[in-house]
């Protein structure tokens, strides 16, 4: 078999899952309930985060809060100050890719 295959979590428990975790990129799948998010935080690659279902409320350098619906595509850029939430009912699911993969 020439492919590795990676299986992400289906259901609507909070996680952060490392799919893909190398040299070329870092590929996460990430679900968040209401309230739930990530520590406010630098990007430390550039960033491209889908929002697969629910809504995301992200507030970016200074700017206020925004949101974005599922089948958003949202490019962030290396260095941007990053605040992920949740603030609704319904479960938040992304796919966050970091390219190129961070170093260190």
């Amino acid at each position: 078999m020439v492919e590795q295959v990676f299986k992400l979590s289906t259901g609507n428990e909070t996680a952060v899952e490392r799919i893909v975790f190398d040299e070329n990129v870092h590929y996460l799948h990430m679900v968040f309930n209401q309230g739930d998010g990530l520590p406010e935080h630098l990007s430390n690659s550039n960033v491209y985060m889908t929002v697969l279902r629910g809504k995301l409320s992200i507030g970016l350098d200074d700017q206020p809060v925004h949101e974005y619906d599922a089948g958003t595509l949202l490019k962030i850029p290396f260095q941007t100050k990053m605040n992920v939430k949740n603030l609704q009912t319904e479960t938040l699911e992304l796919i966050v890719v970091k390219a190129p993969a961070p170093k260190g």
